[in-house]
Protein backbone atom coordinates (compact mmCIF):
# COMPACT_ATOMS: atom_id res chain seq x y z
CA UNK A 1 0.00 0.00 0.00
CA UNK A 2 1.56 3.31 -1.01
CA UNK A 3 2.30 5.89 1.65
CA UNK A 4 -0.27 8.64 2.15
CA UNK A 5 0.61 11.94 0.53
CA UNK A 6 1.72 14.63 2.96
CA UNK A 7 -0.37 17.70 3.53
CA UNK A 8 0.70 21.11 2.33
CA UNK A 9 1.21 23.04 -0.87
CA UNK A 10 4.35 24.70 -2.18
CA UNK A 11 4.25 28.43 -1.37
CA UNK A 12 4.41 31.07 -4.01
CA UNK A 13 7.87 32.42 -4.64
CA UNK A 14 8.61 35.48 -2.55
CA UNK A 15 11.20 38.21 -3.05
CA UNK A 16 14.58 37.35 -1.59
CA UNK A 17 15.00 38.74 1.91
CA UNK A 18 18.07 40.67 2.97
CA UNK A 19 18.39 38.01 5.65
CA UNK A 20 18.54 35.15 3.16
CA UNK A 21 21.39 32.66 3.00
CA UNK A 22 24.10 32.67 0.30
CA UNK A 23 23.14 31.59 -3.19
CA UNK A 24 23.67 27.87 -3.65
CA UNK A 25 23.18 27.09 0.05
CA UNK A 26 21.89 23.52 0.39
CA UNK A 27 18.66 22.96 2.30
CA UNK A 28 18.25 19.34 3.19
CA UNK A 29 16.91 16.72 5.55
CA UNK A 30 18.55 13.57 6.82
CA UNK A 31 17.80 9.95 7.70
CA UNK A 32 19.81 6.78 8.34
CA UNK A 33 19.42 3.32 6.83
CA UNK A 34 18.58 1.29 9.93
CA UNK A 35 16.22 3.98 11.20
CA UNK A 36 14.03 4.11 8.09
CA UNK A 37 14.60 1.30 5.61
CA UNK A 38 13.13 -1.79 7.26
CA UNK A 39 13.15 -4.87 5.00
CA UNK A 40 15.92 -6.35 7.12
CA UNK A 41 15.42 -9.86 5.78
CA UNK A 42 14.81 -8.99 2.12
CA UNK A 43 16.86 -9.18 -1.06
CA UNK A 44 19.95 -10.64 0.52
CA UNK A 45 20.60 -8.09 3.26
CA UNK A 46 22.83 -9.48 6.00
CA UNK A 47 22.41 -9.19 9.75
CA UNK A 48 23.80 -6.10 11.48
CA UNK A 49 24.86 -5.35 15.03
CA UNK A 50 21.61 -3.43 15.48
CA UNK A 51 19.51 -6.39 14.36
CA UNK A 52 21.28 -8.39 17.06
CA UNK A 53 21.24 -5.66 19.73
CA UNK A 54 17.50 -5.12 19.33
CA UNK A 55 17.01 -8.73 20.51
CA UNK A 56 18.80 -8.09 23.82
CA UNK A 57 16.10 -7.96 26.53
CA UNK A 58 15.72 -4.43 27.87
CA UNK A 59 18.11 -2.85 25.36
CA UNK A 60 15.42 -1.01 23.37
CA UNK A 61 12.41 0.82 24.75
CA UNK A 62 9.29 -1.28 24.34
CA UNK A 63 11.25 -4.09 22.71
CA UNK A 64 11.10 -2.18 19.41
CA UNK A 65 13.25 -3.07 16.40
CA UNK A 66 14.12 -1.58 13.03
CA UNK A 67 12.70 -4.59 11.20
CA UNK A 68 10.06 -2.44 9.48
CA UNK A 69 10.87 1.10 10.67
CA UNK A 70 9.44 3.50 8.04
CA UNK A 71 9.42 0.84 5.31
CA UNK A 72 11.48 3.25 3.22
CA UNK A 73 12.89 0.31 1.28
CA UNK A 74 9.49 -0.13 -0.35
CA UNK A 75 8.14 3.42 -0.04
CA UNK A 76 11.15 5.44 -1.14
CA UNK A 77 9.35 6.82 -4.22
CA UNK A 78 6.68 8.40 -2.02
CA UNK A 79 9.36 9.72 0.29
CA UNK A 80 11.17 11.33 -2.63
CA UNK A 81 7.90 12.96 -3.67
CA UNK A 82 7.60 14.25 -0.12
CA UNK A 83 11.09 15.75 -0.44
CA UNK A 84 10.18 17.31 -3.77
CA UNK A 85 7.10 18.91 -2.22
CA UNK A 86 9.24 20.24 0.61
CA UNK A 87 11.57 21.75 -1.99
CA UNK A 88 14.63 20.10 -0.52
CA UNK A 89 17.77 20.76 -2.51
CA UNK A 90 19.61 17.83 -0.90
CA UNK A 91 18.90 14.63 1.00
CA UNK A 92 21.38 13.01 3.37
CA UNK A 93 20.96 9.26 3.77
CA UNK A 94 23.17 6.33 4.67
CA UNK A 95 23.74 3.08 2.86
CA UNK A 96 23.48 -0.16 4.82
CA UNK A 97 26.83 -1.95 4.61
CA UNK A 98 25.12 -5.32 5.11
CA UNK A 99 22.71 -4.63 2.25
CA UNK A 100 25.66 -4.20 -0.10
CA UNK A 101 27.97 -6.79 1.49
CA UNK A 102 25.82 -9.16 3.59
CA UNK A 103 28.91 -10.54 5.37
CA UNK A 104 30.76 -7.22 5.30
CA UNK A 105 33.13 -8.39 2.56
CA UNK A 106 33.32 -10.65 -0.45
CA UNK A 107 31.03 -10.35 -3.46
CA UNK A 108 28.62 -7.38 -3.45
CA UNK A 109 24.90 -8.02 -3.36
CA UNK A 110 23.48 -6.83 -6.66
CA UNK A 111 19.98 -6.25 -5.27
CA UNK A 112 21.38 -4.02 -2.55
CA UNK A 113 23.28 -1.93 -5.08
CA UNK A 114 20.17 -1.78 -7.28
CA UNK A 115 18.18 -0.27 -4.42
CA UNK A 116 20.66 2.53 -3.83
CA UNK A 117 21.11 3.20 -7.53
CA UNK A 118 17.33 3.52 -7.94
CA UNK A 119 17.12 5.85 -4.93
CA UNK A 120 19.92 8.07 -6.22
CA UNK A 121 18.38 8.20 -9.71
CA UNK A 122 15.01 9.05 -8.19
CA UNK A 123 16.48 11.88 -6.15
CA UNK A 124 18.28 13.35 -9.14
CA UNK A 125 15.13 13.14 -11.26
CA UNK A 126 13.37 15.15 -8.53
CA UNK A 127 16.11 17.79 -8.58
CA UNK A 128 17.50 16.73 -5.19
CA UNK A 129 21.21 16.23 -4.57
CA UNK A 130 22.06 12.95 -2.82
CA UNK A 131 24.46 13.26 0.13
CA UNK A 132 25.60 9.76 1.02
CA UNK A 133 26.93 8.58 4.39
CA UNK A 134 28.76 5.27 4.15
CA UNK A 135 28.43 4.23 7.79
CA UNK A 136 25.71 5.16 10.26
CA UNK A 137 26.35 2.60 13.03
CA UNK A 138 25.00 -0.59 11.36
CA UNK A 139 28.11 -2.79 11.17
CA UNK A 140 27.54 -6.21 9.57
CA UNK A 141 27.28 -8.74 12.40
CA UNK A 142 29.73 -11.06 10.64
CA UNK A 143 32.44 -8.42 11.04
CA UNK A 144 31.49 -7.84 14.67
CA UNK A 145 31.93 -11.56 15.25
CA UNK A 146 35.46 -11.18 13.86
CA UNK A 147 36.38 -8.32 16.20
CA UNK A 148 34.29 -5.43 14.94
CA UNK A 149 35.75 -1.96 15.30
CA UNK A 150 38.55 -3.20 17.53
CA UNK A 151 40.04 -5.05 14.55
CA UNK A 152 42.05 -3.18 11.93
CA UNK A 153 40.73 -5.64 9.35
CA UNK A 154 37.34 -3.95 9.72
CA UNK A 155 38.87 -0.68 8.55
CA UNK A 156 40.27 -2.41 5.47
CA UNK A 157 36.91 -4.00 4.68
CA UNK A 158 35.26 -0.62 5.12
CA UNK A 159 37.57 0.83 2.47
CA UNK A 160 36.59 -2.02 0.12
CA UNK A 161 32.90 -1.31 0.75
CA UNK A 162 33.47 2.41 0.20
CA UNK A 163 35.32 1.75 -3.06
CA UNK A 164 32.44 -0.38 -4.30
CA UNK A 165 29.96 2.44 -3.73
CA UNK A 166 32.29 5.06 -5.22
CA UNK A 167 32.52 2.87 -8.34
CA UNK A 168 28.78 2.32 -8.69
CA UNK A 169 27.49 5.73 -7.59
CA UNK A 170 30.40 8.14 -7.96
CA UNK A 171 29.15 9.41 -11.31
CA UNK A 172 25.95 10.66 -9.65
CA UNK A 173 26.67 11.26 -5.96
CA UNK A 174 28.82 14.34 -5.43
CA UNK A 175 28.70 14.63 -1.63
CA UNK A 176 30.04 11.79 0.52
CA UNK A 177 30.57 11.23 4.23
CA UNK A 178 32.64 8.36 5.54
CA UNK A 179 31.32 7.97 9.09
CA UNK A 180 28.47 9.35 11.11
CA UNK A 181 29.29 10.23 14.72
CA UNK A 182 32.20 7.89 15.44
CA UNK A 183 32.09 9.04 19.09
CA UNK A 184 28.72 7.31 19.44
CA UNK A 185 29.89 4.18 17.64
CA UNK A 186 32.94 3.96 19.90
CA UNK A 187 31.89 5.23 23.32
CA UNK A 188 28.11 4.72 23.43
CA UNK A 189 28.57 1.32 21.81
CA UNK A 190 31.73 0.05 23.53
CA UNK A 191 31.88 1.87 26.89
CA UNK A 192 28.40 2.99 27.92
CA UNK A 193 26.80 -0.09 26.35
CA UNK A 194 23.61 1.74 25.35
CA UNK A 195 24.20 1.28 21.62
CA UNK A 196 25.22 -1.75 19.59
CA UNK A 197 27.30 -3.79 20.15
CA UNK A 198 26.53 -3.10 23.81
CA UNK A 199 30.02 -3.42 25.32
CA UNK A 200 31.19 -1.67 28.51
CA UNK A 201 34.95 -1.24 28.49
CA UNK A 202 36.66 2.13 28.15
CA UNK A 203 39.89 0.81 26.65
CA UNK A 204 37.92 -1.11 24.04
CA UNK A 205 36.01 2.08 23.20
CA UNK A 206 39.21 4.10 22.73
CA UNK A 207 40.59 1.42 20.42
CA UNK A 208 37.32 1.31 18.45
CA UNK A 209 37.55 5.08 18.02
CA UNK A 210 41.05 4.70 16.61
CA UNK A 211 40.05 1.97 14.14
CA UNK A 212 37.06 4.05 13.04
CA UNK A 213 39.38 6.97 12.30
CA UNK A 214 41.74 4.61 10.47
CA UNK A 215 38.76 3.45 8.39
CA UNK A 216 37.96 7.07 7.60
CA UNK A 217 41.53 7.66 6.41
CA UNK A 218 41.47 4.57 4.19
CA UNK A 219 38.11 5.52 2.72
CA UNK A 220 39.26 9.06 1.90
CA UNK A 221 42.42 7.63 0.33
CA UNK A 222 40.33 5.30 -1.85
CA UNK A 223 38.11 8.21 -2.83
CA UNK A 224 41.14 10.20 -4.01
CA UNK A 225 42.62 7.24 -5.87
CA UNK A 226 39.41 6.77 -7.83
CA UNK A 227 39.75 10.34 -9.07
CA UNK A 228 36.36 11.79 -8.15
CA UNK A 229 37.43 15.30 -9.06
CA UNK A 230 33.99 16.91 -9.10
CA UNK A 231 32.86 15.26 -5.84
CA UNK A 232 33.69 16.02 -2.21
CA UNK A 233 34.12 13.92 0.89
CA UNK A 234 34.01 14.58 4.62
CA UNK A 235 32.95 13.12 7.94
CA UNK A 236 29.95 13.87 10.19
CA UNK A 237 30.94 14.42 13.83
CA UNK A 238 28.61 14.93 16.78
CA UNK A 239 30.03 18.05 18.40
CA UNK A 240 29.09 20.01 21.50
CA UNK A 241 30.03 23.46 22.61
CA UNK A 242 31.42 22.84 26.11
CA UNK A 243 30.90 25.43 28.84
CA UNK A 244 32.50 25.28 32.32
CA UNK A 245 30.00 25.44 35.17
CA UNK A 246 31.96 28.21 36.83
CA UNK A 247 35.06 30.37 36.44
CA UNK A 248 36.92 28.18 38.90
CA UNK A 249 40.11 26.49 37.75
CA UNK A 250 38.84 22.99 38.43
CA UNK A 251 35.69 23.53 36.35
CA UNK A 252 37.72 25.13 33.56
CA UNK A 253 39.98 22.07 33.52
CA UNK A 254 36.95 19.78 33.57
CA UNK A 255 35.54 21.58 30.54
CA UNK A 256 38.86 21.12 28.79
CA UNK A 257 38.74 17.37 29.45
CA UNK A 258 35.15 17.14 28.26
CA UNK A 259 36.03 19.03 25.09
CA UNK A 260 38.99 16.72 24.56
CA UNK A 261 36.85 13.63 24.98
CA UNK A 262 33.80 14.57 22.91
CA UNK A 263 35.28 16.99 20.37
CA UNK A 264 39.07 17.17 20.04
CA UNK A 265 39.58 13.39 20.13
CA UNK A 266 38.07 13.33 16.62
CA UNK A 267 38.64 16.87 15.35
CA UNK A 268 42.39 16.88 15.92
CA UNK A 269 43.07 13.63 14.01
CA UNK A 270 40.98 14.51 10.95
CA UNK A 271 42.37 18.05 10.71
CA UNK A 272 45.87 17.76 12.20
CA UNK A 273 46.72 14.08 11.95
CA UNK A 274 47.40 13.84 15.69
CA UNK A 275 45.50 13.08 18.87
CA UNK A 276 45.36 15.81 21.52
CA UNK A 277 48.31 15.21 23.85
CA UNK A 278 46.41 15.99 27.04
CA UNK A 279 43.87 13.27 26.24
CA UNK A 280 46.51 10.76 25.18
CA UNK A 281 48.20 11.29 28.52
CA UNK A 282 44.91 10.95 30.40
CA UNK A 283 43.90 7.78 28.59
CA UNK A 284 47.40 6.32 29.04
CA UNK A 285 47.16 6.83 32.80
CA UNK A 286 44.08 4.61 32.69
CA UNK A 287 45.76 2.06 30.41
CA UNK A 288 43.43 3.00 27.55
CA UNK A 289 45.67 4.63 24.96
CA UNK A 290 44.93 3.51 21.37
CA UNK A 291 47.18 0.94 19.71
CA UNK A 292 48.55 3.05 16.87
CA UNK A 293 50.54 1.59 14.00
CA UNK A 294 53.33 3.39 12.20
CA UNK A 295 51.82 5.53 9.47
CA UNK A 296 48.34 5.91 10.97
CA UNK A 297 48.73 9.62 11.68
CA UNK A 298 50.39 10.21 8.34
CA UNK A 299 47.47 8.50 6.57
CA UNK A 300 45.02 10.92 8.15
CA UNK A 301 47.15 13.96 7.38
CA UNK A 302 47.93 12.87 3.81
CA UNK A 303 44.29 12.83 2.70
CA UNK A 304 42.52 15.91 4.04
CA UNK A 305 38.75 16.18 3.79
CA UNK A 306 36.83 18.59 1.62
CA UNK A 307 34.39 19.57 4.37
CA UNK A 308 33.34 18.86 7.94
CA UNK A 309 29.84 17.68 8.76
CA UNK A 310 28.61 19.00 12.11
CA UNK A 311 25.83 17.25 14.00
CA UNK A 312 24.74 19.65 16.73
CA UNK A 313 21.85 19.22 19.16
CA UNK A 314 22.80 20.62 22.58
CA UNK A 315 25.72 22.03 24.61
CA UNK A 316 27.64 20.43 27.47
CA UNK A 317 27.87 22.27 30.81
CA UNK A 318 30.34 20.49 33.06
CA UNK A 319 31.91 20.74 36.49
CA UNK A 320 34.77 18.90 38.13
CA UNK A 321 33.70 15.85 40.09
CA UNK A 322 35.38 12.75 41.49
CA UNK A 323 32.11 10.98 40.73
CA UNK A 324 32.87 11.56 37.05
CA UNK A 325 35.21 8.58 37.00
CA UNK A 326 38.33 8.61 34.89
CA UNK A 327 37.29 11.76 33.04
CA UNK A 328 36.70 13.66 36.29
CA UNK A 329 33.63 15.68 35.34
CA UNK A 330 29.85 15.58 35.40
CA UNK A 331 27.22 17.49 33.45
CA UNK A 332 25.29 20.29 35.11
CA UNK A 333 21.75 21.33 34.36
CA UNK A 334 20.34 24.84 34.05
CA UNK A 335 16.78 24.57 35.29
CA UNK A 336 15.52 27.72 33.55
CA UNK A 337 16.22 26.38 30.04
CA UNK A 338 13.80 24.69 27.67
CA UNK A 339 14.58 21.01 27.14
CA UNK A 340 13.56 18.53 24.47
CA UNK A 341 11.94 15.13 25.03
CA UNK A 342 15.49 13.72 25.01
CA UNK A 343 16.14 16.02 28.00
CA UNK A 344 18.58 18.03 25.91
CA UNK A 345 18.99 21.74 26.59
CA UNK A 346 17.78 24.02 23.80
CA UNK A 347 20.63 26.50 23.23
CA UNK A 348 21.06 27.82 19.68
CA UNK A 349 23.94 30.06 20.75
CA UNK A 350 25.89 26.87 21.35
CA UNK A 351 25.81 26.18 17.61
CA UNK A 352 26.99 29.72 16.87
CA UNK A 353 29.84 29.45 19.35
CA UNK A 354 30.81 26.03 18.03
CA UNK A 355 30.93 27.14 14.40
CA UNK A 356 33.14 30.10 15.24
CA UNK A 357 35.40 27.87 17.32
CA UNK A 358 35.80 25.46 14.38
CA UNK A 359 36.69 28.36 12.09
CA UNK A 360 39.30 29.66 14.50
CA UNK A 361 40.87 26.41 15.65
CA UNK A 362 40.77 24.19 12.56
CA UNK A 363 41.79 26.27 9.58
CA UNK A 364 38.48 27.79 8.51
CA UNK A 365 37.02 24.61 6.95
CA UNK A 366 34.02 24.30 4.69
CA UNK A 367 31.17 23.09 6.92
CA UNK A 368 27.76 21.50 6.53
CA UNK A 369 25.36 21.18 9.43
CA UNK A 370 24.58 17.53 8.75
CA UNK A 371 22.11 17.04 11.62
CA UNK A 372 20.11 19.43 13.78
CA UNK A 373 16.64 18.86 15.19
CA UNK A 374 14.57 17.98 18.23
CA UNK A 375 12.17 15.44 19.64
CA UNK A 376 9.04 16.83 21.28
CA UNK A 377 5.79 15.23 22.46
CA UNK A 378 3.89 16.13 19.26
CA UNK A 379 0.59 15.71 21.10
CA UNK A 380 -1.43 18.72 19.90
CA UNK A 381 -3.25 17.85 16.69
CA UNK A 382 -5.57 20.15 14.75
CA UNK A 383 -7.30 19.16 11.51
CA UNK A 384 -5.18 16.04 11.30
CA UNK A 385 -1.87 17.85 11.58
CA UNK A 386 0.63 17.87 14.44
CA UNK A 387 1.05 21.43 15.72
CA UNK A 388 4.74 21.18 16.68
CA UNK A 389 5.49 24.80 17.51
CA UNK A 390 8.26 23.81 19.92
CA UNK A 391 10.10 22.11 17.07
CA UNK A 392 9.64 25.14 14.84
CA UNK A 393 11.06 27.33 17.60
CA UNK A 394 14.05 25.03 17.99
CA UNK A 395 14.80 24.94 14.27
CA UNK A 396 14.22 28.67 13.82
CA UNK A 397 16.66 29.50 16.59
CA UNK A 398 19.39 27.23 15.27
CA UNK A 399 19.04 28.31 11.65
CA UNK A 400 19.29 31.92 12.81
CA UNK A 401 22.44 31.02 14.75
CA UNK A 402 23.85 29.43 11.60
CA UNK A 403 23.15 32.61 9.64
CA UNK A 404 24.93 34.72 12.26
CA UNK A 405 27.94 32.44 11.94
CA UNK A 406 27.96 32.91 8.17
CA UNK A 407 27.92 36.66 8.74
CA UNK A 408 31.06 36.19 10.85
CA UNK A 409 32.80 34.44 7.97
CA UNK A 410 32.11 30.76 8.70
CA UNK A 411 32.10 28.77 5.43
CA UNK A 412 28.76 27.11 6.08
CA UNK A 413 27.43 25.61 2.86
CA UNK A 414 24.31 23.70 3.85
CA UNK A 415 21.87 22.63 6.55
CA UNK A 416 20.38 19.14 6.92
CA UNK A 417 17.47 18.97 9.31
CA UNK A 418 17.06 15.84 11.45
CA UNK A 419 14.81 14.30 10.46
CA UNK A 420 12.71 13.98 7.35
CA UNK A 421 10.59 11.29 9.02
CA UNK A 422 9.71 10.06 12.46
CA UNK A 423 11.76 6.88 12.68
CA UNK A 424 13.38 4.20 14.83
CA UNK A 425 15.32 6.22 17.39
CA UNK A 426 17.87 3.59 18.44
CA UNK A 427 17.59 2.61 22.12
CA UNK A 428 14.51 4.83 22.47
CA UNK A 429 12.64 2.76 19.89
CA UNK A 430 9.64 4.63 18.46
CA UNK A 431 8.99 6.66 21.61
CA UNK A 432 10.94 9.74 20.45
CA UNK A 433 9.90 11.56 17.29
CA UNK A 434 12.27 13.92 15.50
CA UNK A 435 10.52 14.06 12.13
CA UNK A 436 8.89 16.98 10.37
CA UNK A 437 6.79 14.30 8.67
CA UNK A 438 4.61 12.28 11.05
CA UNK A 439 4.68 8.53 10.46
CA UNK A 440 1.84 6.31 11.65
CA UNK A 441 3.87 3.16 12.19
CA UNK A 442 0.75 0.96 12.11
CA UNK A 443 -0.24 2.10 8.61
CA UNK A 444 2.98 3.79 7.39
CA UNK A 445 0.92 6.87 6.43
CA UNK A 446 3.03 10.02 6.13
CA UNK A 447 1.53 13.38 7.14
CA UNK A 448 3.23 16.73 7.30
CA UNK A 449 3.58 18.33 10.69
CA UNK A 450 3.28 22.10 10.96
CA UNK A 451 7.09 22.24 10.94
CA UNK A 452 7.18 20.75 7.44
CA UNK A 453 5.21 23.63 5.98
CA UNK A 454 7.36 26.05 7.94
CA UNK A 455 10.57 24.48 6.60
CA UNK A 456 9.15 24.51 3.08
CA UNK A 457 8.72 28.29 3.33
CA UNK A 458 12.23 28.72 4.70
CA UNK A 459 13.64 26.77 1.76
CA UNK A 460 11.49 28.57 -0.83
CA UNK A 461 12.88 31.92 0.35
CA UNK A 462 16.44 30.66 0.97
CA UNK A 463 16.08 31.49 4.64
CA UNK A 464 14.29 34.78 4.16
CA UNK A 465 11.02 33.52 5.71
CA UNK A 466 12.33 32.73 9.17
CA UNK A 467 9.70 33.41 11.80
Amino acid sequence: MPAARPRGRPPKNKPMSANAFPQGFLWGAATAAYQVEGAVHEDGRGETIWDRFCRVPGAIHGGDTGDVACDHYHRWRDDVENMRDLRLSAYRFSTAWARVFPQGKGKPNRKGLDFYEALVDGLLAAGIQPALTLYHWDLPQALQDAGGWTSRDTASWFAEYASCLYTHLGDRVKTWMTLNEPWVSAFAGHWQGVHAPGLKDFGTAVQAAHVLLHAHALAVSAFRELGARDARIGIALDLHQVYPWSDGVSDQEAARRCDGHVNRWFLDPVFKGTYPKDMLDLYARHHAAPHEHTGDAEALAAHPMDFLGVNYYFPQRVYASDAGGLLGYESGRLEDRQRTEMDWEVHPDGLYDLLLRLKGDYGDPAIFITENGAAFKDQRVEKGQVQDDDRIGYLDGHIRAARRAIERGVKLQGYFLWSLLDNFEWSFGYRQRFGITHVDFATQARTWKKSAGWYQRVIATNGGALA
